[in-house]
């Protein structure tokens, strides 16, 4: 049984199509890269799984139990986490109270209020140690890097202890220094039982992080499988070199 799922996934917007029938799994433990050219349809399959758009047709699966068509809100609940292509940080509050507050939370502003030295606080601060900004703690989040943005968001997520997180292109506009930090971070994650699904067009990092690897095209699934198939598959090859 899948952890994550989602199967025949349709969606048009207007006349366009931008997903046809589309399947994609992640199994309990794994990092599944997501990949394909521009327009394939990634990121709506993503908001499809996550709440954010509806399906016309088809099933996404929570460990089995029908999710689709729920708010993201109840899908995060779920144990589904989801980092977005422009970070969503608070640039006027600090690193800490980002990572207190977590953008998917509801009445930020009375968890604020409330927030004092408590279990969450440590686990907050252990989770900004995690990826590197616990001495940033108190600067205005709007002052990092963009990477380090990236990284605070991930920590946000992690406070409600996902199940499987799902990545959009979390190496896109970041340093090479950056993109292997990022990497070991989540492979920690993954080692502690954390299963990923990854949106990415850096194909290095996809191909070096992955254990497996799913290609769209047209909104479409065309192939699945070992990072090293993948690389060779002549689909694969022709949905890249033709676009």
């Amino acid at each position: 049984m899948s952890l994550l799922e989602a199967v025949d996934v349709s969606k048009s917007f207007g006349g366009i199509r931008a997903l046809n029938a589309c399947c994609v799994h992640v199994e309990e433990g794994e990092i599944v890269g997501l990949i394909g050219p521009n327009g394939s349809g990634k990121t709506t399959l993503f908001n499809v799984m996550t709440g954010y758009e509806r399906a016309d047709s088809g099933m996404v699966r929570m460990r089995n139990k029908p999710i689709a068509g729920s708010s993201p809100r109840a899908v995060f609940g779920l144990g589904v986490g989801r980092t977005f292509q422009l970070t969503r940080i608070f640039p006027r509050l600090t690193v800490l109270e980002n990572a207190h507050v977590a953008a998917q939370r509801p009445n930020f502003a009375a968890s604020l209020g409330r927030w004092s030295a408590t279990k969450e606080r440590t686990r907050v601060t252990e989770l900004l140690d995690f990826v590197g900004l616990a001495r940033l703690r108190d600067v205005p989040a709007g002052n990092l890097s963009y990477g380090q943005k990236k990284l605070l968001e991930i920590a946000s997520i992690l406070v409600a202890e996902p199940k499987v997180l799902l990545l959009d292109e979390p190496a896109g506009g970041i340093n090479p220094t950056m993109i292997a930090y990022l990497s070991d971070r989540i492979r920690d994650l993954n080692h502690r039982g954390v299963t990923f699904l990854v949106v990415e067009h850096n194909m290095e990092f996809v191909m070096g992080l992955c254990n497996r690897v799913s290609v769209m095209h047209r909104g479409a699934t065309i192939a699945d499988g070992p990072a090293a198939e993948i690389r060779q598959n002549p689909a694969v090859l022709d949905a890249y070199l033709g676009d």
